[in-house]
């Protein structure tokens, strides 16, 4: 950020004037009395003075009048001198930066979960979201990409990895805990975990951000998620949708760049149940951020809408394998975007659903798995920026994810997804190159 300066240079300008009078006396010699002589010369420096003066206040006087600069320019010196007005100290660091307080108390960014970020343009950041990978090496994903070679590129191309670290702030949806402890939850038929030190891996995605409200995170209980919790930490890597307590679980994630607070909230719905097998946080305990009853995240949207300047809400839902929209979908959608989200982002059900927007506020209902299993499935990435005015663009990049690895779309199938989006998406305009356009 740049410090205003204020500076005022006020220049007053004289000119002094020497008369010369030189006397001829082309005839007879006067003899001039002494009296006669001083009230002679009296008149004539009094008439200089006066004349010279009022040429002056002619010249200059004009320069404060009320409708109007005068000659000279902005300075009147027949009137007492005045203050240059200063603007208020308070309206000053306004002016440099609206959230510069909150920027200069690294505690209490600390407390709120705010994190003061950087940009690669001046006045605009660019999110990414992507949707549910994996990383344990029981399941194919990873026992793939060790068999290849552990680097990244083995699972995720190089062309979709630069779409992922050029953005500002990448987030995708962590499902599974990382730990090395626990036991996993009885009778249920997938239970994820991948081993701490795989979370290097997320640096390599160029993830900023991980989302931990779903349904795998609590596979191997509470332990579990509480080592997740510990290894985001020590890997420097924000975490939002779980806690150790409801406050901590429900708590939006801050982003202050290019003097714009930006909110992430997470929630999920699933599993749908009174007492689900991923257990709710509560004021006590660990858990997730659960809104099968929604109230509580309609309450914390609207809360983070007052304290920020755009809210994003990545949201659990949907039912598994199906490209419409469940009823509890379409029911929350419009009234999240009441509570003040500027763009919902959703997953869970493993393939793509429609795009809609409710106002202004655009909603991908599913963006699919990302790196996931090793199915071929039809996927994506969505790239937003925002700006001091809000959303300015929303692109869906198509992708692909088959034997185990995540690719861009090119080509015919680039074509057949956007094509199958618009289909899901009868409300919105998507171009060719996967920009997202309300009707």
């Amino acid at each position: 950020m740049g410090r205003m300066c204020y500076s005022v240079n006020m220049k007053r300008k004289s000119k002094k004037q020497i008369s010369k009078v030189n006397r001829r006396n082309g005839g007879a010699r006067h003899t001039v009395r002494p009296a006669a002589a001083f009230l002679l010369t009296l008149c004539v420096v009094l008439s200089v003075g006066i004349a010279g003066m009022m040429i002056a206040r002619i010249l200059i006087s004009g320069t404060r009048d009320e409708n109007g600069p005068g000659i000279m320019g902005q300075v009147n010196f027949w009137a007492a001198p005045e203050e240059v007005p200063q603007e208020p100290e308070e309206e000053i660091a306004e002016s440099i930066s609206r959230y510069a307080a909150e920027l200069s108390d690294e505690e209490y960014r600390k407390a709120n979960n705010i994190l003061a970020w950087e940009s690669s343009a001046q006045d605009t950041v660019t999110f990414g979201f992507v949707g549910d990978f994996l990383l344990d090496d029981e399941y194919a994903i990873m026992a793939n990409l060790l068999r290849r070679g552990a680097t990244i590129e083995n699972g995720i191309s190089e062309a979709m990895l630069a779409q992922m670290r050029d953005v500002d702030i990448l987030v995708a949806n962590n499902e599974f805990p990382f730990t090395d402890r626990g036991t996993p939850t009885e009778d249920k038929t997938f239970t994820f975990r991948a081993d701490t030190n795989t979370v290097s891996y997320l640096e390599d995605m160029g993830v900023d951000v991980a989302v931990l409200a779903n349904n795998h995170i609590y596979d191997f209980g509470e332990v579990g998620l509480l080592d997740t919790l510990d290894t985001l930490m020590n890997a420097g890597i924000p975490q939002v949708g779980a806690g150790r307590n409801l406050e901590e679980a429900s708590a939006p994630l801050y982003f202050i760049v290019n003097d714009m607070k930006i909110a992430v909230v997470a929630a999920t719905q699933i599993e749908r149940l009174d007492n689900p097998d991923t257990k709710g946080a509560t004021e006590n305990s660990a858990g997730v951020f659960r809104c099968w009853n929604p109230d509580k995240l309609y309450q914390i949207v609207a809360d983070a809408k007052e304290k920020s300047d755009f809210v994003i809400v990545y949201i659990h839902w949907g039912t598994e394998n199906q490209a419409e929209q469940d009823w509890a979908q379409l029911e929350q959608a419009p009234k999240i975007a009441e509570a003040g989200a500027d763009l919902i982002i959703g997953d869970h059900p493993h393939c793509l659903q429609g795009i809609a927007y409710f106002g202004d506020t655009p909603v991908i209902y599913s963006m699919g798995n990302f790196w996931f299993n090793s199915k071929t499935l039809d996927t994506g990435m969505v790239k937003v920026t925002i700006g001091q005015q809000g959303l300015e663009s929303f692109q869906f990049l198509p992708a692909i994810q088959s034997d185990c690895r995540t690719d861009l779309a090119y080509g015919t199938d680039k074509e057949r997804i956007l094509a199958y989006m618009r289909e899901l998406s009868p409300d919105v305009r998507i171009d060719e190159e996967g920009f997202v356009n309300k009707n």
